[in-house]
């Protein structure tokens, strides 16, 4: 049997070197990147995959059609794809449609790896009723990611009441969509994603009581806002932060996906608010060699241009540690 801490598709190891850089196009604010050439100069210990969340504004702006995000990683130089499901919701049972999904993915040589699952309730609300509709929701989900191929799907350990009722609501709503999952080979996998979740020691203590070798966490760089103004989830100041490299170090024996979370850069190209070579120090010594997500989520350079720095950064630090 596996191991339960076993991490999901071990990636090999690459041969290593720079990737080309980027410019941006004078007037119109879009970059121009050459695909990554042979790595020669050194190793990396993981395989590089793109969150689709990067691209957010673009797909919600309807700039990018859900369709083209294979072929835009491909051109970025990614191997992996990690979707995320409000871009394409209403097509989880569509046959047809994750068809072309595939094919498209096929065609661009690139890896659909996970569904990032949101909007169909946390798996950890200590409402029985509540609680069994969230696993229900996210059936269709499990089904897609058989279909596309996905190892894992993301989903919110999320729920409303003390700390020990939301662990023992999240230990039985993991384990009864684990055990659903479990049939189709697909992980059930929990990021860090606000509230209790984003407590490193909490989460991981009910990875560790759910013990099931398919569920399993995604340790992102960011989000360890555990509480925030008038107890929202998302939209308010952060009050209360869970240290960020403790929360990775304590997720990472579970952790079937890493995302490298990046928001701005200074002028030699380090992350302001993350010591990325601190987060991938981590990373290594836990064993991992799966692929790492780039996830962009700054306000202020263009998403592409956002996206290209969080990998060269990746690889740089790589090679220093």
């Amino acid at each position: 049997m596996i191991s339960r801490r076993r991490f999901g598709r071990d990636g090999l190891i690459l041969t290593s070197a720079t990737l080309a850089g980027l410019y941006l196009a004078s007037c119109k604010n879009e970059v121009n990147t050459v695909v990554p050439a042979d790595l020669k100069d050194g190793k990396v210990f993981f395989k590089l995959s793109l969150a689709q969340w990067s691209f957010h504004k673009a797909l919600q702006g309807g700039k990018m059609d859900h369709l083209e995000f294979a072929d835009k990683a491909k051109a970025l130089g990614f191997d992996g794809i990690e979707y995320v499901n409000q871009f394409f919701k209403d097509k989880a049972t569509d046959n047809s449609y994750l068809h072309r999904m595939n094919v498209r993915a096929r065609s661009a040589g690139v890896e659909q790896l996970i569904i990032m699952v949101d909007g169909e309730g946390g798996l950890a609300t200590p409402d029985k009723k509540g609680l069994a509709m969230s696993i229900e929701n996210h059936k269709k989900w499990v089904d897609a990611a058989s279909t596309l191929g996905c190892h894992s799907i993301r989903v919110n350990c999320h729920g409303k009441g003390t700390p020990e009722e939301v662990a023992a609501a999240g230990v039985e709503g993991l384990s009864k969509l684990s055990e659903i999952a479990a049939k189709q080979n697909v992980n059930v996998i929990v990021e860090n994603h606000g509230g209790y979740s984003s407590d490193g020691q909490w989460m991981s203590s009910v990875i560790e009581k759910v013990n099931m070798d398919n569920c399993g966490t995604l340790p992102d760089f960011g989000n360890f806002c555990v509480e925030r103004e008038g107890g929202e989830m998302w939209g308010t100041p952060c009050i209360k932060e869970y240290d960020k490299y403790r929360g990775v170090k304590e997720l990472l024996p579970y952790a079937k996906a890493v995302s490298a979370k990046a928001y701005d850069f200074d002028e030699k190209g380090m992350e302001t608010t993350i010591d990325y070579k601190k987060m991938l120090s981590l990373v290594k010594l836990a064993g991992y060699k799966g692929y790492i997500g780039v996830e962009y989520e700054g306000e202020v350079l263009h998403e592409e241009e956002g996206i290209v720095k969080t990998r060269d950064l990746l690889l740089a630090v790589a090679k220093e540690i």
